[in-house]
């Protein structure tokens, strides 16, 4: 708890020596525009925030249209990241193929692989003793049969 103070700490710092800097990457084709106002519809889209978009030029409004229609490009590559979990690791696994979409995408639930331990707990026991061991794991069974 005392680690997790310290970073909530240090971002609580870096975001008060910002003040008044963006806090997004300032390039539009990239992301969008971080005064962007929310309308009624709460998606961003207020009537101010489009008549702004609209009255600076049309290359502006055609890179806004088409980073929400399409998204933008992701280098060819691949990625895995380990997250922690309250289970394990889960793992995600990402292949572009330098489109706007993923060429692939894997998730590694930590629920699947700590049930491969089942076996082993249960050996030598009796047929009620599985649901104890299987218990004892606490697996999310919706990640499992992915």
């Amino acid at each position: 708890m005392s680690e997790s103070l310290k970073i909530v700490e240090q971002a609580a710092d870096r975001l008060a020596n910002l003040e008044g800097a963006p806090v997004m990457v300032a390039d539009k084709k990239i992301a969008r525009p971080s005064q962007l106002a929310i309308g009624s519809d709460g998606m961003g889209n207020s009537l101010d925030h489009i008549r702004h978009i609209m009255g600076e030029s049309m290359e502006a409004l055609i890179h806004h249209f088409k980073l929400v229609t399409e998204g933008f490009r992701v280098p060819p590559g691949r990625a895995y990241v380990p997250i922690e979990s309250p289970r394990g690791e889960l793992g995600a696994h990402v292949v572009s193929d330098g489109g706007t979409r993923p060429f692939r995408a894997h998730f590694r639930d930590p629920s699947f692989t700590n049930l491969r331990a089942t076996s082993v707990m249960s050996e030598g026991g009796m047929v009620a003793d599985v649901i104890v061991a299987i218990a004892s794991i606490d697996p999310v069974m919706g990640g499992v049969d992915r």
